[in-house]
């Protein structure tokens, strides 16, 4: 047959043009993602792709549209439970030029795919101040962005002054504070096919000892209170109105409950974590029997901050 319309034939074909365009080394196929998730669990992705440049990128969402192969922007996997049975198509990583971090006068620049523990060392590193609350956040610079992380009374809408972003024709422009209308754990992107590319950060002048010791803090707080000695997606659900969603499973008598291999940790009611042996199933199905519970005995809906990838 002088044409192949088979399965085979057509993932080839992609596969191919995707070589056109990044090395094969970086151009994983049936990757499993418990590799790439802090909850350590998820079946393979069809597809896993570094990019390391704008360009690049641009050229990877291209042909991927073109060939009707969906795609997932992947940061630092920590906010992520990806489906036992993996996700068919590809998922996208930003490496290379998207992890630097630069300061100068005062200001960060930083890649999509810098981690947010380097971009605030930078900072501290630099003598600037702000970003101490962010130092133990898993995740990347661009996931923080578009869901406006925060811990101990800080959130990234407080130092962002703008955001590179490439639309959907991959034409890249910039959002301003006010442009990127950031609310609690979101902004416009979240809503949006748009892909973060990087983002200012405007700081204060500090004493570089001083932003050193908040850090370390900060970190011992973490140790002290969050089960991080288990893999996990840290706070399981977003803060309802007027509430604290840790307390309220507590309240529920859900302390230590588990699904499989999934547990409300004992340390702190507001995760869920991997006890080691759990599955993708097992993870959202305690979610979704913990957010029934508490809606059943307090009448608050949990909504969960983590995001759900492929097939459970």
């Amino acid at each position: 047959m002088w044409f192949d319309l088979s399965i085979e034939g057509l993932e080839r074909g992609l596969k191919e043009k995707l070589e056109t365009i990044l090395p094969k080394e970086r151009i994983l196929t049936e990757e499993p993602m418990s590799r790439h998730t802090t909850f350590r669990v998820g079946g393979p992705a069809e597809y896993f792709l570094t990019v390391n440049t704008a360009e690049e990128l641009r050229s990877v969402m291209a042909c991927l549209r073109e060939e009707g192969m969906p795609y997932f922007l992947l940061g630092n996997g920590s906010n992520l439970l990806v489906g036992d049975r993996g996700y068919r198509g590809a998922v996208v990583r930003l490496g290379g030029i998207f992890e630097t971090v630069e300061a100068q006068d005062g200001t960060i620049r930083a890649g999509a795919g810098a981690s947010l523990a380097l971009t605030a060392r930078r900072a501290m590193e630099n003598g600037l101040c702000g970003m101490e609350f962010a130092s133990g956040i898993p995740g990347t610079l661009g996931g923080a962005v578009r869901m406006n992380a925060g811990a101990y009374g800080g959130e990234m809408s407080m130092l962002v002054r703008s955001v590179d972003i490439m639309d959907e024709q991959g034409n890249v422009r910039t959002l301003d504070h006010k442009e990127m209308a950031f609310g609690y754990r979101t902004s416009v992107i979240k809503s949006s096919p748009w892909t973060v590319l990087g983002a200012s950060l405007v700081l204060e002048k500090g004493d570089r000892e001083e932003i050193a010791a908040q850090m370390q803090r900060l970190a011992q707080q973490r140790r002290e209170k969050q089960p991080l000695e288990f893999p996990s997606a840290g706070s399981t659900f977003k803060r309802p109105e007027g509430n604290f969603a840790g307390k309220l499973i507590m309240d529920a008598g859900l302390r230590g409950y588990s699904r499989g291999g999934a547990q409300v940790a004992q340390k702190h009611c507001g995760f869920i974590v991997n006890k080691g042996n759990a599955t993708a199933a097992d993870i959202v199905g305690l979610i979704r029997e913990v957010a029934e519970k508490v809606q059943e005995k307090f009448g608050v809906t949990l909504e969960p901050e983590v995001i759900f990838l492929g097939d459970f």
